[in-house]
């Protein structure tokens, strides 16, 4: 059985990769990405080689992935393990909070720090919610 890139992605299997998710209310065209990535009930996910994934995602999006990631790093949120959604510290459990880009990108385990990145591949996702708020998560790769 093969698995597929996020899944590869998602295990810490792809280190050099990005992967990004595009709901289909944030970017036009989605349909079209689906060739490229993989459809997901609300939107596509896409695994890409590292600089040209951070390419794509901004050409998609018109938004600096490493800017986007700075920005979303100062807010605590959740993120879903699959890459399709998250939960946005700012909701109340109502509507309007559902993430509409998500750009992640793994770090392999370095056993000369402390914390997370020694127990082994650390996934950081960071996430725009529709209401504006930008959060990230970080968590151990194949949770």
């Amino acid at each position: 059985m093969s698995h597929s890139d996020r899944e590869q992605f998602l295990a810490g299997d792809r280190p050099d990769d990005v992967a990004f998710f595009l709901h289909e209310a944030a970017v036009s065209g989605v349909d079209a990405l689906t060739d490229q990535g993989e459809r997901t009930e609300n939107g596509v996910v896409l695994v890409v080689d590292g600089e040209a994934g951070r390419q794509a995602f901004q050409s998609a999006t018109g938004v600096d992935p490493m800017a986007f990631a700075q920005e979303a790093m100062g807010t605590e949120g959740t993120v879903d393990r699959d890459l399709t959604g998250g939960a946005c510290p700012d909701s109340d459990g109502g509507n309007g909070h559902e993430a509409r880009l998500i750009f992640a990108f793994a770090e392999a385990e370095n056993e000369d720090v402390e914390g997370l990145y020694a127990e082994g591949d650390v996934v950081h996702g960071y996430v725009a919610c529709e209401c504006g708020q930008r959060y990230s998560e970080k968590w151990l790769a194949g949770e």
